[in-house]
């Protein structure tokens, strides 16, 4: 990985504005955010997942990340992927697969310390993944996420989870499920490293959220599932024989993929 993309990256993180960072989680959809002018995108593990008919947060889209990693990585734009928990339990294994991610082009990468239904990961056990993966690949952005907000478990231990994390090598910290005001601006004060949240419409702005001392803000799989509700509708609109009046890239804007 070129040194300046790194550089480029983490700029992004401090700059007047939070990073607004978009998630694909196809080719199409992320040489379209990037032609639209964001200068990152990242990949949803439900997209993903769900995009190749599997559940998400199952470690079961480890080949599916990894393709995708390597169909992206060959855009011109920075690219952060969302690894899950790192598909595999030996914090090794997770640091090999993530120096696939980061051959494949990749700046940065995601990983969560949730278990789906096992809970949370043992965040010592977190740690050692972490500082091996920064061990193996000390040039990729590791923004490690807090699950606690989002499994609605013990978020009283958020913060020291992030600074174990942080401790550990992490160059950012997610905390999704992460909205009360209070809360974001306590946690974006008790860090020293970028504080990434889960943009959630109707609870806040970008404005708001960079007020509140957030310095990324995530979309998640919202994309993903607004690009599915237009899909249905524009062929329920069809059917109904109503006028579709959406503008949309045209055939030939998609024939021949960018790269």
């Amino acid at each position: 990985m070129a040194q300046s993309r790194l550089a480029t990256f983490r700029a992004l993180h401090s700059a007047d504005q939070p990073l607004v960072l978009p998630n694909a989680w196809d080719h199409a959809s992320a040489a379209a955010l990037l032609a639209a002018g964001f200068p990152a995108v990242g990949t949803t593990s439900l997209g993903v997942a769900a995009a190749n008919g599997l559940p998400d947060g199952e470690a079961r889209t480890r080949d599916h990340t990894l393709v995708l990693a390597r169909l992206l990585g060959t855009l011109p734009g920075l690219l952060t992927v969302d690894v899950e928990g790192g598909f595999a339990d030996e914090p090794d294994e997770v640091a090999g697969f993530t120096a696939e991610i980061a051959a494949a082009g990749a700046v940065g990468i995601n990983i969560e310390d949730g278990r789906g239904d096992a809970g949370l990961a043992d965040p010592g056990r977190q740690a050692e993944t972490i500082a091996a993966i920064k061990a193996a690949v000390p040039d990729l952005f590791v923004n490690a996420r807090v699950d606690t907000h989002w499994l609605d478990l013990a978020t009283d231990t958020t913060l020291a989870r992030a600074e174990r994390y942080r401790d550990a090598g992490a160059d950012g910290i997610f905390v999704p499920g992460l909205s009360a005001p209070a809360d974001i601006r306590a946690l974006a004060a008790s860090l020293d490293v970028p504080l990434n949240v889960l943009y959630a419409p109707g609870r806040h702005t970008v404005a708001e959220l960079a007020e509140l001392g957030a310095r990324r803000i995530s979309t998640g799989s919202l994309l993903y599932r607004h690009a599915l509700h237009s899909a249905v509708e524009t062929a329920r609109d069809v059917r109904a024989g109503r006028p579709v009046t959406t503008t949309v890239p045209s055939y030939s804007d998609l024939r021949r993929p960018s790269r």
